[in-house]
C-alpha cells in the first residue's frame, strides 16, 4: 500500500460473522473502516492494542468492561489495552472507524475478500 489509496480498493477482511474491516496499517497505528451487518455480534474479547472509534452510520451497543451503552452516528469510544469488550450491531447495522495502537499485526491472518464497494462513504 502506498501513501494514498481508495477505500474501495482495499481488500475487506472478515473479522467475525457479519463483520468486515478495511484496514490501513502504519508503522505505529492501524486505521480500519468496519462494516457490521444488521444484528452482527463481536463477541467479548480483548487485545493489547488501545482502540479509539467513532460511529459513522447506523447503531450498535458497545460494552467496555462493566459499562454498556447504545451508540449512534457521531458517538465515540475508547477501549484501553487489555480491556474486555463486545459489540452488537443495531437493526440497520453500523459502519465505524476504529483506530488501534500499536498496529493490529494479528489481523494479518484474517480471511480476505475481493475488493468491492464499501458501504461508507
Amino acid at each position: 500500500m502506498g501513501t494514498f489509496d481508495d477505500l474501495a480498493s482495499i481488500q475487506p477482511q472478515g473479522l467475525f460473522e457479519g463483520v468486515l474491516a478495511r484496514a490501513v496499517h502504519g508503522e505505529r497505528i492501524t486505521l480500519a473502516v468496519v462494516e457490521l451487518d444488521p444484528g452482527a455480534a463481536v463477541p467479548e474479547h480483548s487485545h493489547a492494542n488501545e482502540q479509539l472509534g467513532v460511529v459513522l452510520r447506523g447503531s450498535m451497543t458497545l460494552r467496555v468492561g462493566d459499562e454498556e451503552r447504545p451508540l449512534g452516528p457521531g458517538d465515540t469510544y475508547r477501549i484501553g489495552s487489555g480491556e474486555p469488550h463486545e459489540a452488537h450491531a443495531g437493526p440497520d447495522g453500523a459502519e465505524v472507524i476504529d483506530v488501534f495502537s500499536p498496529p493490529r499485526e494479528d489481523w494479518a491472518t484474517a480471511e480476505r475478500f475481493a475488493p468491492r464497494p464499501p458501504r461508507w462513504p
